[in-house]
């Protein structure tokens, strides 16, 4: 299967060099379609997972990640139609705080539901591997939010990003790419602060970003119930899940972020489902603020987080904002091996004293902006100083031009020589970006269910393999994506 798996990646690779080569002899176009670190197979242990959980090579995928836990979570379609969790990578460094990007500059690893097409694939950063988030999204835009080039990519360090080490991102890397081949126009990426669980719902009931989560946390519900990918729109400002045509409707619903939402309804099946375990996830949370579950703390002034694993390997190292931060579960961990090479140069969570007496920023909806408390968000250099930096300025890459051949838009990769190094911290402005109340939401009748890169040397290296999660499968089933007629399988199936 290994050996099958390389052979079918130097072939890919071959063909298209050839095919740029045939279309007027780029040399950049060649080497990306050459680059050996974007084409490394998916490694054997996956690959066993995969056909255990009775998982295509290249079917699609979805990607979670969550700040408070320090994790990213890949999971992907098994046969029966439903995304099952395929693996969970700890984070090794993320940036920030707990809420949403609001502006360029302040640091934070951004939140929310994030559309990957094959041209937001980085083949030649500087951080070994990456993928342009897509951050801002239209919510984003909509509420006037700014920030650009925010990344998952190796090297473990970030400024706005989350960081793997270079060993995780090329698994994820190689998921991602395999997706593609199978015809996946774009994998979802969906960013959370924290598990969307009655207890962190609880512990964290007085932040003022809790309009927010609310809001996203319906999309976290819908996937959790269905074990599908949540349809993602904008309308009034806000998040609308899984929306379709109004009985009677001749036309899909158009959505515009900044614009009123037009006639929708939710699918029964998911919206009874959806609401059953709102009202669990509710009740659940009332008893546990009724039992006096304590607040998290705010305004802590710590830069991100860090997983556990990875403090445990770095002299006061500290997970900072993530879980697990004790000096007695660090010490248990220290024996552990950490899942790839941790750089000599990394820079673990500390406290941030220049911003501990600065004004915060604040985002919250407009019926809760008058009496929302506030978040401290520092105020950096611009997040393309810490945005991943291709090294060429010319090279649009392979990912991008397959995409654009294709007719797939999208963000590309900004291409940069260096990562030039973050500039001192700067006092933050308060600002408040706000969001207009949801309105309400007619229910359809019964319904089928839809079918469906790197600058420095790392001194220090220890490598594992992570134990594939366990998976989840039950409810709504789909089916295998339709390959389209200009996919990758159509047009080089003669070689796979």
């Amino acid at each position: 299967m290994t050996h099958r798996t390389l052979v079918r990646a130097l072939l890919t690779s071959a063909v298209l060099a050839a095919g740029v080569m045939l279309a007027g002899c780029d040399s950049d176009q060649i080497s990306l379609a050459q680059n050996a670190k974007a084409n490394q197979p998916v490694p054997p242990k996956l690959v066993a997972a995969m056909t255990e959980k009775d998982m295509d090579m290249q079917s699609p995928i979805l990607v979670r990640l969550f700040k408070q836990e320090a994790e990213l979570e890949v999971w992907k379609q098994n046969r029966s139609g439903q995304f099952a969790l395929l693996k969970t990578y700890p984070i090794c460094r993320w940036s920030g705080d707990l809420g949403p990007k609001v502006r360029e500059g302040d640091r934070q690893a951004p939140e929310g539901f994030y559309s990957i097409n094959p041209s937001q694939m980085n083949p030649q950063s500087a951080y070994y591997l990456s993928f342009n988030t897509g951050y801002p999204n239209a919510f984003d835009k909509a509420l006037g939010r700014t920030g650009s080039q925010l990344m998952v990519h190796g090297d473990c360090s970030s400024r706005g990003c989350y960081a793997m080490t270079d060993e995780q991102i090329a698994e994820i890397y190689s998921l991602g790419r395999e997706s593609f081949f199978g015809g996946q126009k774009a994998f979802q990426l969906q960013a959370y602060p924290f598990r969307m669980t009655p207890v962190n719902m609880a512990k964290h009931r007085n932040n003022p970003n809790m309009p927010f989560w609310k809001m996203i946390k319906e999309g976290y519900d819908h996937f959790e119930v269905t074990k599908q990918e949540p349809k993602v729109d904008f309308c009034e400002k806000k998040y609308v899940f899984d929306a379709v045509k109004a009985p009677g409707a001749t036309r899909d619903p158009v959505f515009d972020a900044s614009a009123k939402c037009p006639a929708y309804v939710i699918p029964e099946e998911i919206a009874s489902a959806v609401h059953e375990k709102e009202q669990r996830d509710a009740a659940e949370t009332a008893k546990l603020v009724s039992k006096g579950t304590p607040v998290a703390r705010l305004n802590t002034g710590i830069d991100g987080g860090m997983n556990a694993i990875f403090a445990s390997k770095i002299p006061e190292g500290t997970t900072g904002l993530s879980e697990g931060g004790d000096s007695q579960a660090l010490a248990s961990m220290s024996l552990a091996r950490a899942p790839g090479t941790i750089p000599g140069t990394v820079n673990p969570p500390k406290p941030n004293l220049a911003v501990q007496q600065e004004e915060p920023v604040v985002a919250t909806t407009s019926s809760t902006a008058s009496s929302a408390g506030t978040r401290v968000a520092s105020a950096n250099a611009s997040d393309k100083s810490a945005a991943d930096k291709s090294t060429s300025d010319k090279s649009e890459g392979f990912f991008s031009s397959f995409a654009r051949k294709v007719g797939i838009g999208g963000t590309a990769d900004a291409s940069k020589t260096t990562a030039p190094a973050p500039a001192a911290a700067a006092p933050a402005k308060p600002k408040v970006a706000e969001a207009k109340p949801q309105s309400v939401v007619r229910v359809a009748p019964k319904a089928e269910p839809k079918q469906a890169a790197k600058p420095a040397p790392k001194p220090q290296v220890t490598t594992a393999a992570a134990a594939p999660a366990p998976t989840s499968s039950t409810q709504l089933a789909g089916s295998a994506p339709v390959v389209q007629t200009n996919s990758f399988d159509t047009r080089f199936s003669a070689v796979k």
